[in-house]
């Protein structure tokens, strides 16, 4: 199998996508942390994933635990109605009956996930402790855990012990059943367990050690054992999932395509467009940001109705002269005739935007404005770049929001939504940051938003002369809090070489103007 390279990023965008597509809820953000457990916070609608490296077996198995933890956890979005901490007894024991209640509610939508579970299961089964490990009543916990989702205990523990967990998890399992024949939600599972805490004669607080992949004691060591342990944890789970091949689950043949691919768009995502760190551009790293913030749906669909013309690539014009005569048009004093003329973007465009201080009492709106020409360009196709600076501890920071070969997704939302607007305006030292980007990719179109002067006009002049050199033309968007100031620093853009300037008072306006300018070209 392939080798495991897969950036943080693409990560976040797989797991994203398909949270968001099996729990049904387009707000969900996931963001991943080595120092947690997995955790979904549903009143922050925020799931925190372990990095798949932490994960024992070959990378096509690491894959496959990290896709089906996703899986769980959207689960747990779409039907847990809250989520309790497990460091306590009593939350523990809640969340792991709602495993066992939402993994039976979810293999109703999505059977095709009952190998991959018995898999992960399998895998889980090396993760959790030898219960000798374990001291004191948390012993009886885990060893509840272990017989209630896994069907055994690793280790022993004493007999009077043991008929505990035995009664426990058979009360257990008939309040899940009881649960899903009566479609009962988390609040009346929650019920239930201080009977089961009776039952195994502990105390709702008691605190229960950390098992995280992380964790681990050791890894199987041959394909063998694998499928030896696959089998053994298939047993155990047959009276939920059916009976299944343990060869099946180990290949994991449904996932290899999958993973095939993403692995080969991962390498080809880093040699186009995200090994820029050499050239002196960032790449903004954090992923606990909610692109959501930044997502206007009513300006973005407003927009995309407007350009559907240029997406079907034709547009009806009336004309003088034509074919067919349109008697509304004539009787209206419009030109009589109309034709069908071919309306499409070719120009390829490299975007800068401006997030120096003084943008930063309107930089959501800009960043919301920002976002909605991105979705519309990603929508109609166009072959675009953006990239965006600011000032990080008095040092000049160029981003790159969205390289030209990468696609526009919420991870390049991401991007844009954590840039923090700080600093002056020294757009020729930007621009000499870009210059190799430039004179590799060679847009027709650079395209610069900002709202002031830049600090070294001169410097600036001399970069936008080198530009045009190359074959592009420079263009630049003006932005003011009024028609007046807009205006004046369009002119003063003028002023540094640009063949086009723009002003824009309403941030708003902004996509509108930018696609005015590519779509004359």
């Amino acid at each position: 199998m392939q080798s495991l390279s897969l950036r943080y990023d693409t990560l976040i965008e797989i797991a994203t996508f398909l949270v968001r597509r099996w729990s049904e809820d387009d707000k969900i953000t996931v963001e991943l942390s080595p120092r947690k457990e997995i955790l979904t916070r549903l009143g922050d609608k925020r799931v925190i994933l372990i990095p798949v490296e932490m994960y024992h077996g070959d990378d096509f198995a690491k894959y496959r635990q990290f896709r089906t933890s996703v899986w769980y956890e959207a689960m747990r979005i779409k039907f847990c109605k809250k989520i309790l901490s497990n460091d306590h007894a009593f939350g523990f024991i809640l969340n792991t009956l709602e495993t066992r209640r939402i993994e039976m509610l979810g293999r109703k939508v999505w059977q095709g996930m009952d190998e991959e579970m018995i898999f992960s299961y399998t895998y889980q089964w090396l993760y959790r402790p030898i219960l000798s490990s374990i001291y004191g009543k948390a012993r009886t916990v885990e060893a509840f855990y272990q017989y209630f989702i896994m069907g055994d205990i690793k280790g022993e523990i004493q007999p009077s012990q043991f008929e505990k967990v035995v009664e426990a998890v058979r009360f257990a399992k008939e309040a899940v059943t009881d649960a899903l024949k009566k479609n009962h939600s988390t609040e009346w599972l929650e019920k239930k367990i201080p009977e089961i805490l009776k039952i195994l004669d502990i105390d709702s607080l008691i605190t229960i050690p950390l098992v995280v992949p992380l964790k681990g004691s050791g890894i199987m060591a041959t394909a063998q054992d694998l499928v030896k342990a696959l089998q053994k944890t298939a047993k155990n789970r047959e009276s939920d999932f059916g009976k299944v091949e343990p060869k099946n689950v180990f290949e994991g043949k449904t996932l290899q395509d999958e993973f095939r691919i993403l692995v080969e768009e991962n390498k080809k995502s880093e040699t186009k467009g995200l090994a820029v760190e050499t050239i002196g551009i960032s790449i903004p790293s954090a992923t606990n940001v909610d692109e959501t913030k930044i997502y206007d749906q009513d300006l973005i669909s407003g927009l995309k109705a407007k350009v559907k013309e240029w997406r079907t690539g034709w547009h009806e014009q009336h004309v003088r002269t034509g074919d067919e005569f349109d008697e509304e048009a004539y009787l209206e004093g419009h030109e009589p005739f109309f034709t069908d003329i071919k309306k499409v973007i070719k120009s390829r465009v490299l975007i800068l935007l401006d997030h120096s201080s003084s943008v930063s009492d309107i930089q959501q709106d800009y960043k919301k404005a920002a976002c909605a020409l991105c979705e519309v360009l990603w929508f109609l196709k166009v072959k675009f770049a953006m990239y965006a600076f600011n000032t990080v501890e008095k040092q000049v920071m160029c981003w790159a929001i969205k390289p030209e070969d990468v696609k526009w997704n919420n991870v390049a939302a991401k991007r844009l939504a954590q840039i923090q607007a700080n600093g002056g305006t020294p757009l020729a030292e930007v621009y000499d940051k870009l210059l190799p980007i430039v004179n590799a990719k060679k847009p027709d179109i650079f395209l610069t938003l900002s709202d002031g002067e830049p600090s070294d006009p001169d410097a600036v002049r001399a970069m936008v002369k080198t530009f045009k050199s190359l074959g592009i033309k420079m263009v630049a968007i003006g932005l003011g809090p009024d028609t007046t100031r807009a205006t004046i620093i369009a002119n003063n853009l003028k002023l540094l070489g640009y063949e086009r300037t723009l002003a824009v008072s309403r941030l708003n306006d902004i996509p509108n103007k930018v696609l005015n300018v590519l779509g004359r070209n």
